[in-house]
C-alpha cells in the first residue's frame, strides 16, 4: 500500500473514533456521528480502502483502545451496538465499490451510495442488536421491539445525513479531485 493510501486509511479511522465521542445518548443504542465518516469514507476512498479505514478502526478499538463510544477492548463484541462497527465496514466498503469505477459521479450516485450503505449498516447491526438483547443479555426482546429501538434511535436521522452527505461528498470529492489527493481509479483497483 502506498504512503497516500496509508495517510488515508489512517485519517478516516481516526475520524470514526472522533465521530463515535459526538453522540447523543440513547438507550441500548446512542447515537453517534461516526456514519458521516463511514459515508465519506466510501464516497472518497475506494472500496478497499473504505473497508480497510474501518477495519483500522475496529482493531484498535479491540485492542483495547477507547476509540469505540462506550470504551474499547475485547469483550466489546457483547456490546448490542457492536453490529453497527461490523456493519460499517461493509457499507465502507459497497459504498465504495458502487463509486470508485464511475468516471465523475453525480449527486444522485453519492446518494444513492449513501442509502445503499444504509441498508448495509442496518441489515448487520438490527440481526446482531436482536441477537446481543435476546441471548446475552437476556432481555428477551421482539423484532418489532429491535425495530423500534432502532427508528426511536435515529435511523431517520441517518436517512437525512445520508442525504445530506451525497451533497457534501460531491462537493469534497470535487475538491480533493483538483488538489490530487483522491486516489486514481487506477489507484483503487490496485489497492
Amino acid at each position: 500500500m502506498k504512503a497516500k493510501s496509508i495517510v488515508l486509511v489512517g485519517m478516516f479511522a481516526a475520524l470514526t473514533a472522533i465521530g463515535a465521542f459526538i453522540k447523543i445518548p440513547l438507550p441500548i443504542v446512542p447515537f453517534t456521528l461516526q456514519i458521516i465518516v463511514v459515508f465519506l469514507a466510501g464516497a472518497l476512498l475506494g472500496s478497499k480502502r473504505a473497508l480497510y479505514s474501518q477495519l483500522v478502526y475496529i482493531a484498535v478499538g479491540l485492542a483495547g483502545v477507547p476509540v469505540f463510544n462506550e470504551g474499547g477492548g475485547l469483550a466489546y463484541i457483547f456490546k448490542p451496538s457492536f453490529g453497527y462497527l461490523i456493519g460499517f465496514a461493509l457499507a465502507a466498503y459497497v459504498m465504495g465499490r458502487m463509486l470508485e469505477n464511475k468516471e465523475q459521479p453525480t449527486r444522485k450516485d453519492f446518494i444513492a451510495a449513501n442509502l445503499v450503505g444504509l441498508v448495509c449498516i442496518y441489515g448487520v447491526a438490527i440481526p446482531y442488536l436482536y441477537y446481543a438483547l435476546n441471548f446475552w443479555l437476556d432481555m428477551e426482546k421482539s423484532f418489532s421491539s429491535i425495530l423500534a429501538i432502532v427508528f426511536s434511535g435515529g435511523a431517520v436521522v441517518d436517512i437525512g445525513l445520508a442525504i445530506i452527505t451525497g451533497f457534501f461528498a460531491m462537493r469534497l470529492y470535487q475538491a480533493f479531485k483538483a488538489a490530487g489527493v483522491l486516489p486514481t481509479i487506477a489507484d483503487k483497483r490496485l489497492a
